[in-house]
């Protein structure tokens, strides 16, 4: 199916400041759909969760509905999933709730790929357990994770395996399912990092092996807020902590407090819209998959147009290399820093910024320290007319005398 970009942008408002928004990996812009669902959430009679008050009825229906809508998205049951302030707090509570049950000798595998939000929550619930952490290395040359660098750290102690289903920083997008059914061939549970992958690529967290998916609505066009989603089945075995009074129920007994609703209301929304670009009349669950689909040929569409032009540049170092990827590049530059290009492009009217983006254990294995590179990262809403101005601004960029 075809994509039209123009009507995308058109439910864009923050587009009309001008800029051009390559930090999408950092947090998406917003389409009007989910603001005006937050707003109007906001502005309704709203209570705990409830059937007896039109209130309570409210919110009741949002969270369902956010449940589902997610569910869509993943293809993942509803009752599995989980919402929380952002990624990293679930990936922490679950980490101290699965760390729980280890104990020295037991072992944990985490990647240098991944997001620090898929390594430090797993690290430190090791180091509380005594368990040992053991580290999968991906090729800094190629950018590739290779599923024998996992599988050379397993043994039969291993517990858990955390591994992400795309890199935020160099956008590799590793063999996961490859990985996932190593990782249970040595009886350990899989946990998927999801943020980025999810927002350039229609999910499937069966055919991915996950046992738990962890994305953020913020990055897929929504508000800021955090999911988990996993077999309820799987979720009915764990007990992480909570209040006494709070429901044992799953999934609720792991969504600590009440829920922002009318976050939630925007994550549907978010949903909805993306399901709107795909051919209408149909469950929603086909159309996300034909809606990501096609914004995945778009994105990669352009990701070439920036290489080529990149090509054309001298002084450039390109650490985006992977065979597949999402449409997400980390460049260096032979003569400037990443921080001045940033700052270059940002008078320009060019949103890309520089650092490691929390993925520092992947920017200090390929050499870039803390300080990571420039980050040049794709949306629905980019056109080509923004590409051309970023282009443009790095050849001004590095062709300009120190």
């Amino acid at each position: 199916m075809s994509f039209d970009v123009r009507a995308v942008r058109e439910h864009f408002p923050a587009l009309k400041a001008g800029y051009a928004h390559f930090d999408g990996p950092g947090g998406s812009q917003v389409p009007d759909v989910v603001a005006e669902a937050v707003a109007a959430t906001m502005l309704s009679p709203l209570a705990n969760r409830g059937r007896v008050t039109a209130a309570e009825r409210t919110a009741d229906d949002i969270v369902l509905a956010a449940r589902q809508a997610v569910a869509d998205l993943l293809g993942a049951d509803a009752g599995g999933v989980v919402f929380g302030r952002s990624m990293t707090a679930l990936t922490f509570d679950l980490a101290r709730t699965l760390g729980a049950t280890w104990g020295p000798g037991d072992e944990v595998v985490v990647t240098r790929l991944d997001h620090d939000a898929n390594v430090r929550p797993w690290v430190q619930a090791a180091a509380a357990a005594g368990a040992t952490v053991r580290w999968a290395d991906f090729d800094p040359a190629t950018g590739e994770l290779a599923a024998e660098r996992v599988a050379a750290v397993l043994s039969p102690r291993t517990r858990l395996v955390a591994v992400t289903a795309a890199s935020n920083l160099i956008g590799t997008r590793p063999p996961v399912r490859a990985i996932t059914d190593l990782a249970h061939e040595a009886g350990a549970l899989a946990y998927v990092d999801g943020v980025h992958h999810t927002a350039h690529a229609a999910v499937h967290v069966d055919v991915l092996g996950a046992d738990f998916f962890a994305c953020s609505p913020y990055k897929f066009l929504g508000p800021h807020c955090g999911v988990l989603a996993a077999d309820p089945d799987l979720l009915e075995t764990l007990r992480p902590a909570k209040l006494l009074p709070s429901t044992d129920a799953v999934p609720e007994r792991f969504e600590l407090g009440t829920l922002p609703y009318e976050l939630l209301a925007g994550t549907t929304a978010a949903i909805d819209f993306l399901a709107s670009l795909g051919p209408a009349g149909q469950p929603r669950r086909q159309q996300l998959l034909q809606a990501m689909g096609a914004i995945e040929a778009y994105e990669d569409g352009l990701r070439a147009s920036i290489e080529a032009g990149l090509a054309e540049l001298p002084g450039i170092i390109r650490y985006s290399r992977a065979e597949h990827r999402t449409p997400t590049l980390l460049l260096g530059f032979t003569e400037r820093t990443p921080a001045a290009a940033y700052e270059f492009l940002a008078e320009r009217g060019v949103n890309a910024p520089a650092g490691a983006f929390y993925a520092i254990e992947a920017s200090r294995w390929l050499g870039l320290g803390d300080a990571g590179a420039l980050r040049v990262g794709l949306a629905p809403y980019v056109d080509d007319s923004d590409v051309t101005r970023l282009l443009d601004g790095l050849a001004a960029f590095v062709g300009r005398s120190g």
